[in-house]
């Protein structure tokens, strides 16, 4: 079997999915839509831009020039405004990659195509001819969020689930929303992690090395993580700084350690503003090791989102014993019950927010229980072999009869 992915080929997600793939035996091979480095292990890989992608901020090295850093800080000051303007100008800008997109397929000769998400992967491959099967990923937020972003997203992301063949979620709340927004009805169906499961006993191995990070953590203190980086509209991570005073005012030993901030100009200055120099760690993206280690480090996880599916970091800090403490959205409470394996808040109140921090912080009890319990819920709905073995099944359902 040849699979031909549409993803974006720099996400740790489409790399996780890839390895998932190598266990299968299938042939694969990639259409990224921002431009990455060499992948090992394909058949093929090009690359095709889409939505901006070759004069994205994001492609800004992590490191380098003073002028680089420069303009990161004009990219995230502009953030809100950029994703305005991508959300009407990126779906009009599909088409002039369509004929080169068939050209490829023309060449590639496929026997699945499989779109990692909506926006823009899946509007892109909604152009595949119906001789060929179409199964796409749904990401957390490409219903509840993106496709209300424009009429022309809304109608883009209609057009792509009208034309799918298979669906993948990993929320069970997408498959519902799916059918509102033009999924056509008896269209093979299933729900599994997006990042194609997780290899428990890496996790597990991973956080007995010692592996040197490149940051220094205070001792004895407890350790709060936020992995979320910045998610306009998604993420509320104003309400995370905003809630941090009061949770610092009762538990004066509690330590917030941020990912994806380093350098970014907004949460700087909510750093300042709140006076939490002394309380938060500001870092860059960290590998998949790093952040293992870290959260096998910190007593309590932290996302305040309010329109997401299963986040991988959320599942990660759960196989590395880390106690979350999350939005109350119906994808979440798909894995949580409130008070027993993990705290449900509303994302937009810094009080209950607070409150939550400082109820995980306090009750050890609680973390060990959930703990416990979050292990065996991994095994059973995300362990990688299981998770490999379905999606197997579900490529061979939607092989044509030869």
């Amino acid at each position: 079997m040849h699979i031909l992915l549409v993803a974006d080929g720099r996400s740790p997600i489409t790399r996780s999915w890839l390895r998932m793939l190598s266990g299968l035996k299938y042939r694969v091979s990639l259409i990224s839509t921002y431009p990455c480095e060499s992948i090992s292990g394909l058949e093929d890989q090009f690359t095709l831009p889409l939505a901006f992608a070759s004069m994205s901020g994001s492609q800004v090295a992590a490191g380098g020039s003073r002028n680089q850093t420069w303009v990161r800080g004009w990219v995230a000051r502009l953030r809100p405004l950029l994703l305005r303007v991508r959300a009407l100008a990126a779906p009009l800008s599909l088409g002039r990659f369509r004929a080169e997109y068939l050209r490829l397929l023309e060449q590639l000769k496929p026997d699945i195509v499989h779109a990692l998400r909506i926006p823009f992967e899946g509007m892109l491959a909604a152009a595949t001819p119906p001789g060929i099967p179409l199964i796409l990923s749904i990401w957390g937020n490409d219903l509840t969020f993106h496709a209300r972003t424009s009429f022309l997203m809304a109608r883009q992301t209609r057009k792509a689930l009208r034309r799918v063949d298979g669906l993948l979620a990993d929320a069970g709340r997408d498959l519902r929303l799916a059918q509102n927004w033009g999924l056509r009805a008896g269209v093979p169906a299933l729900v599994l992690p997006g990042s194609g499961g997780l290899d428990l006993d890496e996790i597990n191995r991973t956080i007995t090395l010692h592996i040197e990070q490149p940051y220094r953590l205070p001792q004895e203190r407890a350790l709060v993580v936020n992995p979320r980086g910045f998610r306009p509209g998604s993420v509320h991570q104003d309400v995370f700084f905003r809630c941090l005073p009061k949770v610092l005012a009762e538990f004066p030993q509690a330590y917030f350690v941020c990912t994806a901030m380093q350098n970014q100009p907004q949460a700087q200055k909510w750093v300042s503003e709140y006076h939490l120099e002394n309380h938060v760690l500001l870092l860059p993206y960290l590998n998949q090791q790093q952040l293992w280690q870290l959260f096998s480090r910190s007593q309590v996880y932290v996302s305040l989102s309010s329109h997401d599916g299963t986040p991988n970091t959320f599942l990660e800090a759960m196989a590395c014993g880390c106690f979350p403490v999350v939005g109350d959205i119906e994808s979440l409470r798909e894995w949580l019950e409130n008070g027993r394996n993990g705290l449900l808040v509303d994302p937009r109140d810094a009080d209950a927010a607070a409150d939550a921090i400082l109820r995980a912080l306090r009750h050890p009890e609680l973390r060990q229980r959930a703990r416990q319990g979050n292990i065996q819920i991994l095994k059973e709905r995300a362990e990688l072999n299981r998770v490999r073995a379905q999606a197997g099944e579900f490529y061979r359902s939607l092989m044509p009869l030869s």
